[in-house]
Protein backbone atom coordinates (compact mmCIF):
# COMPACT_ATOMS: atom_id res chain seq x y z
CA UNK A 1 0.00 0.00 0.00
CA UNK A 2 1.46 3.86 -1.01
CA UNK A 3 1.84 5.57 2.10
CA UNK A 4 -0.26 8.78 2.37
CA UNK A 5 3.25 10.75 2.30
CA UNK A 6 4.46 9.02 -0.99
CA UNK A 7 0.97 10.16 -2.41
CA UNK A 8 1.64 13.71 -1.32
CA UNK A 9 5.01 14.22 -2.77
CA UNK A 10 3.78 12.55 -6.00
CA UNK A 11 0.75 14.74 -6.04
CA UNK A 12 3.05 17.68 -5.39
CA UNK A 13 5.77 16.79 -8.23
CA UNK A 14 2.86 16.65 -10.76
CA UNK A 15 1.24 19.99 -9.71
CA UNK A 16 4.89 21.76 -9.63
CA UNK A 17 5.69 20.46 -13.23
CA UNK A 18 2.05 21.65 -14.28
CA UNK A 19 2.73 24.66 -12.97
CA UNK A 20 6.54 25.14 -14.68
CA UNK A 21 5.32 24.35 -17.45
CA UNK A 22 2.39 27.37 -17.35
CA UNK A 23 5.64 29.37 -15.92
CA UNK A 24 7.82 28.48 -18.90
CA UNK A 25 5.12 29.66 -20.99
CA UNK A 26 4.69 33.21 -19.43
CA UNK A 27 8.36 33.72 -19.23
CA UNK A 28 8.90 33.41 -22.96
CA UNK A 29 5.95 35.16 -23.47
CA UNK A 30 6.83 38.27 -21.79
CA UNK A 31 10.20 38.88 -23.49
CA UNK A 32 8.16 38.82 -26.80
CA UNK A 33 5.59 40.99 -25.70
CA UNK A 34 8.39 43.65 -24.07
CA UNK A 35 10.55 43.65 -27.35
CA UNK A 36 8.04 43.41 -30.06
CA UNK A 37 5.98 46.40 -28.37
CA UNK A 38 9.14 48.84 -27.92
CA UNK A 39 9.63 48.31 -31.27
CA UNK A 40 6.08 48.94 -32.21
CA UNK A 41 5.69 52.07 -30.64
CA UNK A 42 9.47 53.20 -29.73
CA UNK A 43 7.97 54.45 -26.65
CA UNK A 44 9.15 53.55 -22.63
CA UNK A 45 5.33 54.51 -22.26
CA UNK A 46 4.10 51.86 -23.86
CA UNK A 47 6.13 49.05 -21.88
CA UNK A 48 4.30 50.67 -18.78
CA UNK A 49 0.93 50.47 -20.43
CA UNK A 50 1.50 46.25 -21.07
CA UNK A 51 2.10 46.38 -17.09
CA UNK A 52 -0.98 48.21 -16.32
CA UNK A 53 -3.39 46.38 -18.68
CA UNK A 54 -2.50 43.13 -17.23
CA UNK A 55 -3.03 44.73 -13.60
CA UNK A 56 -6.17 46.71 -14.32
CA UNK A 57 -8.80 43.16 -14.01
CA UNK A 58 -6.82 42.35 -11.10
CA UNK A 59 -7.75 45.49 -9.20
CA UNK A 60 -10.91 45.18 -9.58
CA UNK A 61 -11.57 41.31 -9.25
CA UNK A 62 -9.37 40.19 -6.92
CA UNK A 63 -11.50 40.29 -3.70
CA UNK A 64 -14.08 38.34 -5.86
CA UNK A 65 -11.35 36.10 -6.99
CA UNK A 66 -10.67 35.23 -3.08
CA UNK A 67 -14.34 34.58 -2.89
CA UNK A 68 -14.38 31.92 -5.14
CA UNK A 69 -11.36 30.46 -4.27
CA UNK A 70 -12.71 29.46 -0.85
CA UNK A 71 -16.37 28.47 -2.47
CA UNK A 72 -15.83 26.71 -5.81
CA UNK A 73 -13.18 23.90 -6.93
CA UNK A 74 -9.91 25.25 -7.32
CA UNK A 75 -8.65 22.95 -9.47
CA UNK A 76 -11.39 24.18 -12.11
CA UNK A 77 -10.93 27.51 -11.33
CA UNK A 78 -7.40 27.07 -11.97
CA UNK A 79 -7.99 25.12 -14.92
CA UNK A 80 -10.25 27.58 -16.55
CA UNK A 81 -7.88 30.56 -16.34
CA UNK A 82 -5.05 28.80 -17.73
CA UNK A 83 -7.07 27.96 -20.85
CA UNK A 84 -8.21 31.78 -21.27
CA UNK A 85 -3.92 32.23 -20.69
CA UNK A 86 -3.47 29.82 -23.68
CA UNK A 87 -6.26 31.48 -25.93
CA UNK A 88 -5.11 35.12 -25.18
CA UNK A 89 -1.31 33.87 -25.80
CA UNK A 90 -3.24 32.42 -29.41
CA UNK A 91 -4.39 35.65 -30.45
CA UNK A 92 -0.97 37.33 -30.33
CA UNK A 93 0.41 33.99 -32.35
CA UNK A 94 -1.81 34.57 -34.82
CA UNK A 95 -1.84 38.27 -35.40
CA UNK A 96 1.97 38.47 -35.20
CA UNK A 97 2.05 35.41 -38.37
CA UNK A 98 -0.55 37.36 -40.25
CA UNK A 99 1.28 40.96 -39.81
CA UNK A 100 -1.69 42.46 -38.43
CA UNK A 101 -0.33 42.77 -34.66
CA UNK A 102 -0.84 46.32 -33.05
CA UNK A 103 -0.24 48.03 -29.89
CA UNK A 104 -3.86 47.41 -29.09
CA UNK A 105 -4.35 43.82 -29.53
CA UNK A 106 -0.90 43.60 -26.96
CA UNK A 107 -2.99 45.95 -24.66
CA UNK A 108 -6.39 43.94 -25.08
CA UNK A 109 -4.60 40.32 -24.59
CA UNK A 110 -2.78 41.60 -21.53
CA UNK A 111 -6.60 42.50 -20.01
CA UNK A 112 -7.52 39.07 -20.84
CA UNK A 113 -4.01 37.71 -19.06
CA UNK A 114 -4.96 39.55 -15.76
CA UNK A 115 -8.42 38.43 -15.37
CA UNK A 116 -6.74 34.50 -15.97
CA UNK A 117 -3.96 35.74 -13.64
CA UNK A 118 -6.61 37.55 -10.99
CA UNK A 119 -8.58 33.81 -10.63
CA UNK A 120 -5.82 31.42 -10.85
CA UNK A 121 -3.00 32.99 -8.45
CA UNK A 122 -5.22 32.98 -5.28
CA UNK A 123 -6.46 29.56 -5.96
CA UNK A 124 -3.41 28.14 -6.99
CA UNK A 125 -1.71 29.21 -3.67
CA UNK A 126 -4.66 28.20 -1.65
CA UNK A 127 -4.17 24.28 -3.43
CA UNK A 128 -0.56 23.67 -2.19
CA UNK A 129 -1.17 23.35 1.56
CA UNK A 130 -3.97 21.03 0.90
CA UNK A 131 -1.90 18.85 -1.13
CA UNK A 132 1.16 18.49 1.03
CA UNK A 133 0.33 19.31 4.25
CA UNK A 134 1.66 21.85 6.74
CA UNK A 135 4.57 19.84 7.73
CA UNK A 136 6.13 20.01 4.02
CA UNK A 137 4.85 23.61 3.45
CA UNK A 138 8.29 25.19 3.59
CA UNK A 139 10.04 23.19 1.52
CA UNK A 140 7.15 22.65 -0.78
CA UNK A 141 7.28 27.10 -0.97
CA UNK A 142 11.39 26.54 -1.59
CA UNK A 143 10.87 24.02 -4.73
CA UNK A 144 8.11 26.14 -6.00
CA UNK A 145 9.97 29.53 -5.97
CA UNK A 146 12.90 27.84 -7.19
CA UNK A 147 11.69 25.56 -10.28
CA UNK A 148 9.40 29.20 -11.10
CA UNK A 149 12.98 30.92 -11.23
CA UNK A 150 14.33 28.36 -13.48
CA UNK A 151 12.33 28.90 -15.86
CA UNK A 152 12.56 32.42 -15.56
CA UNK A 153 16.29 31.81 -16.21
CA UNK A 154 15.46 29.14 -19.37
CA UNK A 155 12.08 30.86 -20.90
CA UNK A 156 14.04 34.30 -21.31
CA UNK A 157 17.35 32.67 -22.78
CA UNK A 158 15.39 30.98 -25.11
CA UNK A 159 12.34 32.91 -25.79
CA UNK A 160 14.98 35.59 -27.14
CA UNK A 161 16.55 32.78 -29.31
CA UNK A 162 12.95 31.60 -30.93
CA UNK A 163 12.25 35.61 -31.40
CA UNK A 164 15.20 35.70 -33.87
CA UNK A 165 12.01 33.37 -36.31
CA UNK A 166 9.58 35.76 -35.44
CA UNK A 167 6.84 36.99 -32.94
CA UNK A 168 4.94 34.78 -34.20
CA UNK A 169 7.19 31.44 -33.46
CA UNK A 170 8.18 32.64 -29.84
CA UNK A 171 4.26 33.42 -29.01
CA UNK A 172 3.17 29.71 -30.80
CA UNK A 173 5.91 27.87 -28.19
CA UNK A 174 4.03 30.13 -25.45
CA UNK A 175 0.77 28.30 -26.32
CA UNK A 176 2.31 24.79 -26.61
CA UNK A 177 3.68 24.88 -23.30
CA UNK A 178 0.64 26.15 -21.83
CA UNK A 179 -1.47 23.42 -23.33
CA UNK A 180 0.95 20.90 -22.06
CA UNK A 181 0.55 22.63 -18.26
CA UNK A 182 -3.28 22.12 -18.46
CA UNK A 183 -2.98 18.96 -19.50
CA UNK A 184 -0.91 17.32 -16.68
CA UNK A 185 -3.00 19.13 -14.17
CA UNK A 186 -5.98 18.01 -15.57
CA UNK A 187 -5.84 14.58 -13.78
CA UNK A 188 -4.13 16.06 -10.65
CA UNK A 189 -5.47 14.46 -7.46
CA UNK A 190 -6.25 17.28 -5.26
CA UNK A 191 -8.90 17.07 -2.21
CA UNK A 192 -10.05 20.03 -0.20
CA UNK A 193 -11.95 19.75 2.89
CA UNK A 194 -16.12 20.00 1.77
CA UNK A 195 -17.41 23.48 3.16
CA UNK A 196 -20.89 25.35 2.84
CA UNK A 197 -20.19 27.94 0.28
CA UNK A 198 -20.58 31.27 1.31
CA UNK A 199 -22.85 33.93 -0.36
CA UNK A 200 -21.36 36.54 -1.99
CA UNK A 201 -21.53 39.46 0.67
CA UNK A 202 -19.47 42.66 1.35
CA UNK A 203 -18.23 40.88 4.61
CA UNK A 204 -16.91 37.92 2.67
CA UNK A 205 -15.64 39.58 0.00
CA UNK A 206 -13.51 42.22 2.49
CA UNK A 207 -12.58 38.88 5.12
CA UNK A 208 -9.47 38.32 3.54
CA UNK A 209 -8.69 41.88 3.63
CA UNK A 210 -9.27 42.36 7.45
CA UNK A 211 -7.68 38.86 7.94
CA UNK A 212 -4.53 40.97 6.58
CA UNK A 213 -4.88 43.59 8.50
CA UNK A 214 -5.08 42.74 11.53
CA UNK A 215 -2.23 40.57 11.57
CA UNK A 216 0.80 42.39 11.54
CA UNK A 217 3.17 39.35 10.27
CA UNK A 218 1.36 39.16 6.95
CA UNK A 219 0.42 42.99 6.34
CA UNK A 220 3.63 43.69 6.79
CA UNK A 221 5.88 41.12 5.06
CA UNK A 222 3.26 41.44 2.10
CA UNK A 223 3.76 45.13 1.97
CA UNK A 224 7.11 45.27 2.31
CA UNK A 225 7.85 43.23 -0.64
CA UNK A 226 4.76 44.98 -2.50
CA UNK A 227 6.32 48.81 -2.22
CA UNK A 228 9.79 47.61 -2.65
CA UNK A 229 9.15 46.03 -5.62
CA UNK A 230 6.82 48.73 -6.59
CA UNK A 231 9.34 51.61 -6.69
CA UNK A 232 12.56 49.66 -7.34
CA UNK A 233 11.26 47.13 -10.22
CA UNK A 234 13.22 47.41 -13.36
CA UNK A 235 11.86 44.92 -15.21
CA UNK A 236 9.83 46.57 -17.40
CA UNK A 237 12.91 49.03 -18.40
CA UNK A 238 15.44 46.15 -19.58
CA UNK A 239 14.57 46.48 -23.24
CA UNK A 240 15.80 50.05 -23.33
CA UNK A 241 18.77 49.22 -21.17
CA UNK A 242 19.51 46.59 -23.41
CA UNK A 243 18.74 48.57 -26.53
CA UNK A 244 20.31 52.08 -26.01
CA UNK A 245 22.28 51.58 -22.97
CA UNK A 246 24.28 48.13 -23.36
CA UNK A 247 23.44 48.32 -26.94
CA UNK A 248 22.66 44.65 -27.65
CA UNK A 249 19.48 42.78 -29.25
CA UNK A 250 17.10 40.46 -28.34
CA UNK A 251 19.84 38.16 -27.02
CA UNK A 252 21.04 40.43 -24.61
CA UNK A 253 17.39 41.09 -22.92
CA UNK A 254 17.07 37.60 -22.58
CA UNK A 255 20.25 37.76 -21.26
CA UNK A 256 19.06 40.21 -18.51
CA UNK A 257 16.15 39.00 -17.80
CA UNK A 258 17.60 35.92 -16.92
CA UNK A 259 19.75 36.93 -14.64
CA UNK A 260 17.52 37.66 -11.94
CA UNK A 261 16.22 34.46 -11.84
CA UNK A 262 19.68 32.99 -11.84
CA UNK A 263 20.47 34.28 -8.51
CA UNK A 264 16.88 33.42 -7.49
CA UNK A 265 17.54 29.93 -8.21
CA UNK A 266 20.79 29.48 -6.49
CA UNK A 267 19.88 31.21 -3.74
CA UNK A 268 16.47 28.46 -3.66
CA UNK A 269 19.06 25.16 -4.32
CA UNK A 270 21.20 26.90 -1.18
CA UNK A 271 17.88 27.41 1.41
CA UNK A 272 16.67 24.08 -0.10
CA UNK A 273 19.69 22.93 1.64
CA UNK A 274 19.83 25.26 4.26
CA UNK A 275 16.57 26.64 5.34
CA UNK A 276 16.38 29.93 6.92
CA UNK A 277 16.25 28.60 9.85
CA UNK A 278 15.83 31.54 12.91
CA UNK A 279 15.63 35.09 12.65
CA UNK A 280 13.53 35.04 9.87
CA UNK A 281 12.58 38.38 10.33
CA UNK A 282 15.68 40.32 10.09
CA UNK A 283 16.74 37.94 7.10
CA UNK A 284 13.53 39.52 5.39
CA UNK A 285 14.11 43.01 5.86
CA UNK A 286 18.16 42.33 5.24
CA UNK A 287 17.53 41.04 1.71
CA UNK A 288 15.08 43.58 0.93
CA UNK A 289 17.85 46.41 1.57
CA UNK A 290 20.19 44.02 -0.83
CA UNK A 291 17.47 44.67 -3.21
CA UNK A 292 17.53 48.13 -3.16
CA UNK A 293 21.50 48.25 -2.91
CA UNK A 294 21.59 45.66 -6.32
CA UNK A 295 18.98 48.32 -8.45
CA UNK A 296 21.53 51.15 -7.80
CA UNK A 297 24.41 49.23 -9.09
CA UNK A 298 22.42 48.40 -12.04
CA UNK A 299 21.25 51.87 -12.25
CA UNK A 300 25.02 52.95 -13.08
CA UNK A 301 26.36 50.13 -14.68
CA UNK A 302 27.68 50.55 -18.20
CA UNK A 303 28.97 47.18 -19.09
CA UNK A 304 26.76 43.79 -19.42
CA UNK A 305 28.83 41.61 -17.27
CA UNK A 306 28.13 44.01 -14.41
CA UNK A 307 24.68 44.60 -14.69
CA UNK A 308 24.28 41.43 -15.18
CA UNK A 309 25.85 40.48 -11.57
CA UNK A 310 23.56 43.33 -9.98
CA UNK A 311 20.77 41.57 -11.21
CA UNK A 312 21.87 38.27 -10.19
CA UNK A 313 22.38 39.94 -6.16
CA UNK A 314 19.09 40.96 -6.50
CA UNK A 315 17.56 37.76 -7.61
CA UNK A 316 19.14 36.19 -4.46
CA UNK A 317 18.17 38.77 -2.24
CA UNK A 318 14.54 38.48 -3.67
CA UNK A 319 14.25 34.68 -2.83
CA UNK A 320 15.02 34.58 0.22
CA UNK A 321 12.11 37.34 0.73
CA UNK A 322 9.39 35.61 -1.12
CA UNK A 323 10.36 31.91 0.41
CA UNK A 324 9.80 33.56 3.71
CA UNK A 325 6.75 35.83 2.53
CA UNK A 326 4.79 33.35 0.86
CA UNK A 327 5.48 30.58 3.92
CA UNK A 328 4.44 32.51 6.59
CA UNK A 329 1.45 33.61 4.81
CA UNK A 330 0.45 30.20 4.43
CA UNK A 331 1.28 29.32 7.90
CA UNK A 332 -0.43 31.53 9.43
CA UNK A 333 -3.94 31.21 7.17
CA UNK A 334 -6.26 28.87 8.21
CA UNK A 335 -7.52 26.78 5.36
CA UNK A 336 -11.22 28.41 4.82
CA UNK A 337 -9.71 31.66 4.58
CA UNK A 338 -6.41 31.04 2.42
CA UNK A 339 -8.00 31.40 -0.38
CA UNK A 340 -9.15 35.06 0.44
CA UNK A 341 -6.09 35.77 1.65
CA UNK A 342 -4.12 34.40 -0.86
CA UNK A 343 -5.81 36.71 -3.41
CA UNK A 344 -5.21 39.53 -1.15
CA UNK A 345 -1.34 38.59 -1.90
CA UNK A 346 -1.93 38.14 -5.21
CA UNK A 347 -3.14 41.21 -5.00
CA UNK A 348 0.06 43.16 -3.02
CA UNK A 349 2.48 40.74 -5.56
CA UNK A 350 0.57 42.39 -8.89
CA UNK A 351 0.66 45.80 -7.28
CA UNK A 352 4.06 45.51 -7.00
CA UNK A 353 4.85 43.91 -10.57
CA UNK A 354 1.97 44.78 -12.95
CA UNK A 355 2.28 48.61 -11.38
CA UNK A 356 5.66 48.59 -10.49
CA UNK A 357 6.30 48.43 -14.40
CA UNK A 358 3.78 51.33 -15.04
CA UNK A 359 5.09 53.44 -12.38
CA UNK A 360 8.88 52.56 -13.82
CA UNK A 361 7.66 53.67 -17.61
CA UNK A 362 5.70 56.38 -16.81
CA UNK A 363 8.96 57.80 -14.50
CA UNK A 364 11.62 56.72 -17.50
CA UNK A 365 9.25 58.89 -19.78
CA UNK A 366 9.96 61.43 -17.50
CA UNK A 367 13.48 61.35 -16.09
CA UNK A 368 15.00 58.87 -18.41
CA UNK A 369 15.44 55.13 -17.76
CA UNK A 370 18.54 55.37 -15.39
CA UNK A 371 17.57 58.14 -13.27
CA UNK A 372 14.67 56.12 -12.66
CA UNK A 373 16.19 53.10 -11.85
CA UNK A 374 18.34 55.13 -9.12
CA UNK A 375 15.30 56.97 -8.15
CA UNK A 376 13.32 53.12 -7.25
CA UNK A 377 16.65 51.74 -5.49
CA UNK A 378 17.24 55.00 -3.18
CA UNK A 379 13.62 54.40 -2.52
CA UNK A 380 13.45 50.69 -1.70
CA UNK A 381 16.05 51.23 0.78
CA UNK A 382 13.68 54.01 2.64
CA UNK A 383 11.25 51.92 2.89
CA UNK A 384 12.88 49.38 4.75
CA UNK A 385 13.83 51.48 7.19
CA UNK A 386 10.29 53.00 7.45
CA UNK A 387 8.59 49.49 7.59
CA UNK A 388 11.01 48.46 10.08
CA UNK A 389 9.96 50.89 12.38
CA UNK A 390 6.23 50.35 12.04
CA UNK A 391 6.37 47.24 11.86
CA UNK A 392 8.34 45.58 14.77
CA UNK A 393 7.02 42.46 15.28
CA UNK A 394 7.74 41.19 11.81
CA UNK A 395 11.09 42.40 12.14
CA UNK A 396 11.70 40.43 15.62
CA UNK A 397 10.11 37.42 14.90
CA UNK A 398 12.56 34.37 15.34
CA UNK A 399 10.81 31.11 13.08
CA UNK A 400 8.41 30.70 10.51
CA UNK A 401 5.97 28.67 12.37
CA UNK A 402 3.71 30.65 15.06
CA UNK A 403 5.19 32.29 17.92
CA UNK A 404 3.75 33.89 20.93
CA UNK A 405 5.39 37.78 19.86
CA UNK A 406 3.56 36.62 15.97
CA UNK A 407 0.34 37.16 17.73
Amino acid sequence: MTSPSLLKHRAFMRFWIGQMAASFAFQMLLVGMGWQIYNLTDSALSLGLVGLARYAPQLFLTLYAGHVADNHDRQAIMLISRALMTLSIAVLAITSMLGSITAEIIYGCCIAMGISRAFEMPATQAMVPNIVGQALLAKAMTWTASGREATTIIGPAIGGIIYIWGAGALYTSSVLCSLLSAVILFKLDYRREQRPRQPVTLDSLLGGLRFTWRNPVIFGSISLDMFAVLIGSVTSLLPIIARDVLETGPWGLGVLRSSIAVGAMLMSIYLAWRPVGNRVGIKMFISVAIFGAMTILFGVSQTLWLSVLALMVMGAADMVSVVIRSTLVQLETPDEMRGRVSAVNSFFISTSNQLGEFESGVLAAWVGAVPAILIGGVGTLGIVALWGYWFPTLLRRDRLESDPESK
